[in-house]
């Protein structure tokens, strides 16, 4: 059984018509098939879908990155990549099934996997957490991070989840710890690491695996620092101004990709990426064949300073770097009077005339 958005009304009603009409028996008797309605119907369909899904405001947006038929990561790890092994444990804890991760190939080379998993049904989204990881798993995915660093191998990861688990046990176990631990081993490896943003990148859950030399998002799906309905609540103390907090927040593709925040967007099948699989995944495997092609001639030192330059030049302006193409002149505006005294302080003689003068005010203070 489909599962419809709110404002899939005009399409669901169609559709079921649709089904009405492939059926011969839905007469109550055997009745000839017309194949010109329904051809005529699934046409006005892919109009409608068309219509409403080139014009979804943000709040729309974040409805359909959370669809229930959306692909998982599990469906991309699974349909993707050959031999994949996955790999369990923190060796300190246990194992955190909301995030499946391991060695697998693509295209005949290797690559370390990682997937937020939300899960497919309401036992899987139970068992799976609804994709937000614990300490542990942030803890697994640095020790496989690191296991792929010290053998060249690059890292892809699929981010979809709401946000890091906010538990009590969560919090007793390090949660912010263990997503500062992640950030940090993200932005220190010397491999290719690519984030592909599949439905929600939600806050430091996020984050965590996403600070990568590219961030690509699929085009219906989001990225931001809290949900709408949080931002609403805390700004305006209503959670129903979920619209107002979504257009402000500016987490859909098109936004982020304006910004710099992202590298990238996968376009989608019209009315998202559950209507058409095979497409979406040949559209990110096209993504991934690209990116990794583009880091295959580059040293680990060059990838290294690519990832620390796409984040310094994020929300920089012309007044923090002279040439935006080359970090090597980032600076940070510093007022005249800060300027005067450290130019003073660069001469050697005017160094030796304030310890003097320093000195001399000593002294007069002392027989005073």
């Amino acid at each position: 059984m489909k599962n419809y958005l709110n404002f899939e009304t005009d399409i669901k009603n169609l559709e079921i018509e649709v089904e009405k009409l492939k059926d011969p028996y839905n007469q109550g008797g055997l009745s000839e098939v017309d194949i010109d309605k329904i051809s005529k119907s699934q046409k006005e369909i892919d109009e409608k879908l068309k219509e409403i899904y080139s014009n979804l405001n943000p709040w729309q947006t974040t409805l359909v990155a959370r669809h229930e038929d959306r692909p998982k990561a599990k469906f991309f790890i699974d349909n993707l990549f050959e031999d994949f092994i996955p790999l369990s444990g923190d060796r300190f804890y246990g194992e955190d099934k909301a995030v499946l991760a391991g060695f697998a190939k693509f295209n005949e080379k290797s690559v370390l996997v990682i997937g937020q998993e939300k899960g497919d049904s309401l036992d899987t989204r139970i068992e799976r957490n609804f994709g937000m990881m614990r300490p542990e798993g942030y803890r697994k995915t640095i020790r496989l991070m690191k296991l792929a660093n010290k053998f060249n191998i690059p890292i892809i990861s699929f981010i979809d989840t709401p946000g890091a688990y906010p538990g009590v046990g969560a919090e007793e176990r390090g949660q912010a710890e263990a997503i500062a631990k992640s950030i940090e081993c993200c932005m220190s490896l010397k491999v290719p690491t690519f984030a592909i943003i599949i439905g929600e990148g939600g806050s430091g859950g996020a984050i965590a695996l996403a600070s990568s030399n590219k961030v690509i998002m699929l085009e219906n799906s989001i990225y931001s620092v809290i949900s709408p309905e949080g931002c609403a609540t805390i700004l305006w103390r209503d959670p129903k101004r979920t619209l107002d907090a979504a257009k402000a927040m500016k987490l859909s593709s098109k936004d982020l990709l304006n910004l710099k925040v992202i590298d990238e967007i996968i376009p989608e099948p019209i009315g998202g990426a559950h209507r058409d699989r095979d497409l979406i995944l040949n559209n990110v495997r096209k993504s991934i064949e690209n990116n990794l092609n583009e880091f295959l001639n580059m040293s680990r030192d060059e990838i290294f300073n690519h990832r620390k330059n796409k984040f310094l030049i994020i929300g920089r302006t012309k007044g923090f770097v002279s040439q935006l193409d080359d970090l090597n002149t980032l600076s940070m505006n510093k007022s005249k009077i800060n300027i005067l005294i450290e130019n003073f302080f660069k001469s050697k003689v005017n160094l030796l005339i304030s310890f003097v003068t320093i000195f001399l005010l000593g002294y007069l203070v002392f027989l005073l």
